[in-house]
């Protein structure tokens, strides 16, 4: 409560008169014990405010430390050797949020990699393939993480960080097929074939295929796998660490690589280096996975894709 100031004066005015009167009837003594009386005073809500100060330091660390920021990243949760999903939290698996299952594999290795660098904490959010870019592009998520190509297409829609894998196109087929001797795209010549729908896979290998039965996509990579498992088709094209996880789960197949020359599937390095997606525009956030990534070489991508591929568990496949 503010009081008014010729008010205030008087009362400091009566205040010093007082302790005049009481100095000149006691002398030194009660003067030395109102001194000392204002000192302890004093003293005492110094030391209250230096403990209000530290409460409120206390109250402000907590605060920034509720502040951390999450990182929202989406996924499939069915791509292994990219990602899948498991019941536990076996070999560092991450939980997916609204669920009581977890998420494991390459990308969510990268995943906890990035937000341990910045600082951030984790939250992997499953979301079909198809959802995954609508998901960014209206802020669901932060980022999709999802083992995406690079492509023009989706650079329309989104921005893209530097490559976190490079990846090479293979074919899956049988043991026993007649197409498991292919040298070539050429060989492959009338296969029945399929791939997961909108990948590069599908919309630009398969169709390099001379007089190739292309079947209906499939709505993931593991139905792609079962469906070659199952006889429906003769062949898959996949890229390679797919491809090594499957000769995981399915000791049957075999893996055809062209080796990358003119009897390979023709596709641009855009199409085959692997990139995590965010909204148009946010700058903040790519300079910050840029940072993560610059510090990386193809063999650390290589040695943890490895690593991915050494725990999935064949069930995902």
């Amino acid at each position: 409560m503010k009081m008014n100031a010729k008010k205030v004066m008087s009362l400091m005015l009566a205040g010093l008169l007082a302790t005049a009167s009481l100095t000149a009837c006691s002398g030194s003594s009660s003067g030395d014990t109102t001194a000392a009386a204002a000192k302890e005073e004093t003293t005492a809500g110094e030391s209250a405010a230096a403990g209000e100060s530290k409460a409120a330091e206390s109250d402000t660390a907590a605060a920034e430390n509720g502040d951390k920021k999450v990182l929202r990243v989406a996924m499939e949760c069915a791509y292994a050797p990219y990602n899948w999903t498991q019941p536990d939290d076996a070999n560092g698996a991450v939980p997916i949020a609204d669920s009581n299952e977890f998420a494991n594999g390459y990308d969510v290795m990268m995943a906890k990699k990035i937000s341990e660098e910045l600082g951030y904490d984790l939250e992997i959010v499953r979301l079909d393939w198809d959802s995954l870019i609508p998901a960014v592009t209206t802020g669901q998520v932060d980022c999709v993480i999802a083992g995406q190509s690079i492509t023009s297409a989706r650079l329309q829609a989104v921005d893209f960080s530097e490559p976190y894998y490079y990846a090479t196109i293979v074919t899956l087929t049988k043991k026993d097929s007649p197409f498991a001797a292919a040298k070539s795209v050429a060989d492959l010549k009338g296969a029945t074939c399929t791939s997961q729908q909108s990948t590069i896979w599908y919309d630009t290998c398969l169709p390099q295929i001379e007089d190739a039965n292309v079947l209906s996509a499939t709505a993931n990579a593991p139905d792609m796998l079962m469906s070659l498992n199952a006889g429906k088709c003769d062949i898959v094209v996949t890229d390679q660490p797919t491809g090594k996880g499957a000769l995981i789960a399915y000791p049957d197949f075999v893996m055809l690589d062209f080796g990358g020359a003119e009897g390979d599937f023709q596709v641009t390095d855009e199409e085959i280096n692997i990139g995590i997606s965010m909204k148009k525009g946010n700058t903040e956030l790519k300079s910050a996975i840029d940072g993560v990534l610059s510090k990386m070489t193809k063999d650390d991508y290589s040695k943890i894709m490895d690593e991915a591929i050494a725990v999935q568990p064949l069930a995902n496949q």
